[in-house]
Order: C-alpha cells, then sequence, then structure tokens
C-alpha cells in the first residue's frame, strides 16, 4: 500500500500547510524528494499503464486481529478450548502490557465473531485470569518486567500521545538507550510520572541527532546475526506484541495492509521476490543472506561511485538504464555482463528500480503503514524503539536486504565532504523508493501528502543514522526467548483445570526454583570445534569474561608462536597458523537457547546462571550454519 503523494498531475506539489513539521527553509530540502517521485514516475509510467497488479488493501475488522494472533503465534487461542504448548509457553512470558495488548485484540476478535455469528473464542478471563503477581528478570538479570493479576475487560485508553510540538535545534549529545525492560513499560512509567512530553529533536541535519548508548549489561549484547532463525521466529513474535503493547500505551492507531495479489513476473531479477532470488543463489553459494544482484549493484557503487557529486540524486539516462536491465536480466547469472561499462547514475537508478519493483516492499505490505506512523510519536527515544520492534518484526531476507542497503548509505553519507549528499539529502532521495512502491499512486486524505513524505524521510534518516542501534536484539527479548525456551523444556502435567491451573503450577515452580541454591562450577569446560580434542579449562570466576577465554584459547593453542604463519609442531598434524581472537567465536548451545553467537564482553558466571544446561563451543565463524 503506497503512502507517498498523488501521481496526478505529475510534477505538481503540495502546497505548504500549517502543520508542517518543517520550517519554511526546511522545506526547500525537500526538493529531492519531490524531484525523485517525478522522476519515478516519468521511468515507471509504461509499467503502470500496463497494470502491474493490485494494491494492498485493508482488512476488515477482525480479520486483522485474527492475522496478528497468527502471525505472533497465538492462532491456538482462535480454537475453543484446544490450546496447544507453544501459546502456553509464549503466555507465560508476556509482561503486563503485552498482555493487555493480546486481551485487546481478543475482545475485538470476539465482538466480530458475535456480530458474523461464528463460533466463540475462550473468554480473556479463561486465559490470563490464573497469572499471579510476580517478576520476571530481563536477560542482563535487572528486574524491569512484572507480572500483575488483569481484568478481562479491554484495556483502558491510555493518555494520547502528545502532538508534535515545534522542532529545536539541539546539539549533538549522548544519552542512554535501556534495552533491559519493555518498551512498552517504559512508556508507562513515561506517562504515570506526568510531566510535560519532551520537544521534538530536529532530526533534519545528522549533527543534531543525539547519540545513543545502549548500556552493556553483564550478558553483553545480541544482534540480529548472534541469534539461531529459530530463536528469531520466536523474537519476531514477541516483537510484534510488544511493538502493539507499545502502540496501544501510546495511543496510536495502526491500520495493518494487506499485500494485494501480483501479475507473475518472467523477469528473472527485477520484480522478483527476495525469497525466489536467494533460493537460486543458494544454489551457488549456500550461505547467501542479501540476493547476489543486490549485492553486485551496491558493490557496483561503492567502488565507483561514493565520491561523484550527487550520488543517487542525479538520475541517469533513462534509455540506457532499461538497455542496462535487459542485459542484466540476460547475462547476470552467466557471468557475462561487465560492470566497467556501467555509469554510476545508471547503477544507481538500478539499484532504486530493483528496490521498488519487487513484488512487494521491502518493508513489507503489512507492515509499510506502521512505518509511516512512527514519526507521529512525538519523544524520539520513543521512535526509535517503535522503528526498532519494526526492524525485528521483518521477514529475515527483508530485514538483511534492508540491512545492506542501510550500511551503503551510511558510507555514502561518510563522504559527504566530496559526493555533497548529506543524511538529509539521501534519506530524501531513498524515501520514495522504499515508501512509494512500484510507482502506484496513493490514497491519501486531502492535505496529508507533504506530512508523510516528510515522515517518510525522517524514517529513512533514522534508519541510516542508527542501524547499529536498531540491529540490536534488546535483552528483555532474549530473555523472554529463554523463559520460551525454558518452558518447552518442562512437561507439565494438566488436570481438568486446564490453562488457569497450568500458570499456576508454572509460576509457583518458577519461585520454588528460585529459592534452591545450585552449586555454581569453579572451572568451565569450553568444547572446541577445532583443533583441539580435549575442553578447555577455564576458571569460572565473577570477572571472567568471553574475551578472556578467547585469549587462553589462542595462547593454548599457539604458545609461543603468535603471528608466526605456516609454522607447524612436530607431535601435531595440523599446520601452525596465526589464531587471534577475532578469529573465533565462543557459541552458547542448548539449554534455554538454541544457538547463541557470544558478546566477548559476556561475564560467564552470568551466562551459566542464566542457562545453566547450556554448553559453550569455540567455532570459526564460517563453521556455524545458519548464522
Amino acid at each position: 500500500m503506497s503512502q507517498l503523494p498523488q501521481k496526478d498531475p505529475p510534477r505538481a506539489r503540495p502546497a505548504e500547510c500549517s502543520h508542517s513539521r518543517l520550517s519554511s527553509g526546511e522545506s526547500l530540502s525537500m526538493d529531492g524528494f519531490w524531484m525523485e517521485v517525478e522522476q519515478i514516475q516519468q521511468s515507471d509510467e509504461r509499467k503502470a499503464e500496463n497494470g502491474s497488479g493490485s494494491e494492498g488493501r485493508l482488512p476488515e475488522e477482525g480479520e486483522i486481529e485474527s492475522q496478528w494472533l497468527q502471525d505472533t503465534g497465538l492462532s491456538g487461542l482462535l480454537g475453543g478450548l484446544g490450546l496447544d504448548s507453544h501459546p502456553r509457553r509464549l503466555l507465560s512470558t508476556l509482561t503486563e502490557t503485552q498482555v493487555a495488548a493480546v486481551c485487546h485484540r481478543l475482545e475485538i476478535y470476539n465482538r466480530s465473531a458475535r456480530r458474523r455469528h461464528k463460533a466463540p473464542v475462550r473468554d480473556v478471563r479463561d486465559i490470563f485470569g490464573g497469572i499471579n503477581s510476580g517478576e520476571m528478570s530481563s536477560e542482563n538479570g535487572d528486574s524491569g518486567m512484572k507480572w500483575t493479576q488483569l481484568s478481562s475487560g479491554t484495556p483502558k485508553s491510555p493518555p494520547a500521545a502528545a502532538k508534535p510540538e515545534g522542532l529545536q535545534a539541539q546539539p549533538a549529545r549522548e544519552e542512554v538507550f535501556h534495552m533491559d525492560s519493555a518498551y512498552s513499560e517504559q512508556a508507562v512509567l513515561l506517562l504515570q510520572r506526568g510531566g510535560p512530553p519532551l520537544r521534538r529533536t530536529c532530526t533534519w541535519s545528522q549533527g543534531s541527532l543525539p547519540k545513543f548508548r545502549i548500556p552493556k549489561g553483564r550478558l553483553g549484547l545480541t544482534r540480529t546475526g548472534d541469534l539461531s532463525l529459530q530463536d528469531m521466529k520466536k523474537i519476531h513474535a514477541l516483537a510484534l506484541i510488544e511493538f502493539t503493547a507499545l502502540c496501544d500505551v501510546l495511543g496510536l492507531d495502526l491500520k495493518r495492509s494487506k499485500a494485494g495479489k501480483r501479475k507473475a513476473t518472467e523477469t528473472r531479477l527485477f520484480g522478483v521476490s527476495l525469497e525466489a532470488l536467494l533460493e537460486v543463489d543458494r544454489k551457488a553459494l549456500p550461505s547467501t543472506e542479501v540476493p547476489l544482484v543486490l549485492q553486485a549493484l551496491l558493490s557496483c557503487l561503492e567502488k565507483r561511485g561514493l565520491d561523484t557529486e550527487g550520488i543517487l540524486r542525479v538520475p541517469g539516462s533513462q534509455a540506457r538504464v532499461k538497455g542496462l536491465e535487459q542485459k542484466l536480466e540476460r547475462d547476470f547469472y552467466t557471468g557475462l555482463f561487465s560492470w566497467e561499462e556501467v555509469r554510476h547514475n545508471d547503477a544507481s537508478d538500478l539499484l532504486k528500480r530493483f528496490i521498488r519493483e519487487l513484488p512487494t516492499p521491502l518493508l513489507t505490505a503489512e507492515y509499510l503503514p506502521a512505518f509511516t506512523v512512527v514519526p507521529n510519536i512525538p519523544h524520539l527515544k520513543q521512535r526509535l524503539q517503535a522503528l526498532h520492534l519494526l526492524i525485528l518484526i521483518l521477514p529475515e531476507p527483508n530485514r538483511n536486504a534492508l540491512k545492506a542497503l542501510l550500511e551503503f548509505l551510511r558510507k555514502v553519507v561518510a563522504r559527504e565532504q566530496s559526493n555533497k549528499m548529506t543524511l538529509w539529502n539521501v534519506s530524501t532521495v531513498m524515501a520514495p523508493n522504499l515508501f512509494l512502491h512500484r510507482g502506484q499512486p496513493p490514497k491519501l486524505p486531502k492535505g496529508k501528502e507533504k506530512q508523510l513524505a516528510e515522515g517518510a524521510a525522517e524514517v529513512v534518516q533514522m534508519m541510516v543514522h542508527y542501524q547499529d542501534l536498531l540491529w540490536t536484539v534488546a535483552s528483555f527479548l532474549v530473555a523472554q526467548v529463554r523463559k520460551v525456551n525454558d518452558s518447552s523444556n518442562r512437561r507439565p502435567q494438566l488436570c481438568d483445570g486446564g490453562l488457569r491451573t497450568w500458570l499456576r503450577r508454572i509460576h509457583a515452580d518458577r519461585d520454588r526454583a528460585g529459592d534452591r541454591p545450585e552449586a555454581t562450577p569453579k572451572v568451565a569446560k569450553i568444547q572446541v570445534a577445532w583443533p583441539m580434542k580435549d575442553p578447555l579449562e577455564v576458571p569460572l570466576t565473577p570477572s571472567t569474561k568471553v574475551a578472556h577465554v578467547l585469549r587462553q584459547f589462542t595462547e593454548c593453542l599457539s604458545p609461543g608462536l603468535q603471528g608466526q604463519e605456516g609454522s607447524e609442531d612436530k607431535n601435531s598434524l595440523l599446520p601452525r597458523r596465526s589464531v587471534n581472537s577475532a578469529n573465533t567465536i565462543l557459541y552458547e548451545i542448548g539449554g534455554n537457547i538454541s544457538e547463541h553467537r557470544l558478546d566477548p564482553d559476556t561475564y560467564l558466571l552470568d551466562l551459566y546462571r542464566a542457562n545453566p544446561l547450556g554448553q559453550w563451543v569455540i567455532k570459526q565463524p564460517h563453521l556455524s550454519p545458519g548464522l
């Protein structure tokens, strides 16, 4: 579903409006946005005439909630009295605000089902009535998530989010960005304090954006690539529940879109889904995470265009770009396509066209409307929290492709002195390509085009500038994944009381388990995938970090031979190679996590207490499948 300005007339730009977020001087900087829209409309006119497919539509009430429950792994709540084990495990990890979000969706679905005379679903009191007061520690040990008894009624509407105030330019500063407690719980506390809303930070120039620092807890930080695919699927479901809870607290009304049907394409690259491209690419390179054609386009621009003035903004020749697209379709996989003859402006047009021509938007048809709502949140930190959760909700192919694109855009901004492309210039040029999918004319309320265009550019700006933060998995979500996995390792014996009795037992078991002191080993045994047969023994003290283990492994493997390439040990069949901690990674495997690449700053004693049944294994990066 497109979210940007009308195509007809193609060169008309929205007039100034009093509610614009930008000053008159700053509005001039939106020229790059409108020029890009005009170029898209001109170059994609032939495709629009041929009819590339229908737009996404807004689902009806009840349909939205049903799809939401399926996406969060809670579709079992719609099946009457039966409830399989996965929803049980997931429900037992939710915070108060997350439970309220689930209750609210169930209430809406119930109302819709009654109107349609469908079989009733379980009352929310049957599902959540047995949750007693308690606490769940976050990934890094802080007790940030609370359990409370909830009523079954629709949650009270939170105070309406304050409308954004005038922009105030502020010098760059550093703020703390906490990820150890749920964002929705943080928002509740902020509202309860009753203080005036913070004024919107001027985000139109890179220098005015504040810096955010994520405090490292005892268990370090976790990036999206550090977890297994199985656990990232759980992160997806939990992030969607948390995003919905945060929007409920902030009073944001989200309308989820549903992808429309697209005609099958006969092309091999442009207009092909990321999943289909990866399926082909992985036949040649099994570890491929980003489509090879996208990698090639970014590499071409990075090698030859970073210092070119106006890169991404100055268009190429439409005739040449059309010819290059046809050559790519024909010769890319045969290896006959020559990148040397591609001009950088034509390459940038090909890149933008590839993104626009995806069958579904890179930000997904379902959540593109949610991305457009982010700029309406008055508090910059909460905007980042919402954007962070949306990134984690994206399917893995979309998230990996977006990451590759943003890393390239950051390199463009880093060469601002030579290419004259500031962060805001890059954002205004790329926003139409991410939000105006396939050049389709949008359906917007009259007078909203300019406001939504500015918001789209702001979202791109935040994604480029804060990408390191956005690709970090919040420690409270990792803690919830551990609880889900912990519950899956148990086999609860249910009596006729059903779910309510099970929930009481699970919390009672947790309380009893917390009272039993467990003996902590004084020495940790680290398994080594290569080249040692015996485990590496490491003293387990409060100060032992992963970095210490990797350093000891390096010294044990090459005593006195650090940095000497090709030397050999007479007692070993393996050649001596220079090994350093950067070439090795310590993984946590099993217990309450599938596979977890550990931060070098992780304290092992704390990790043992968080997952006493897990094993620690040293591997080289390429030896870890799926990560």
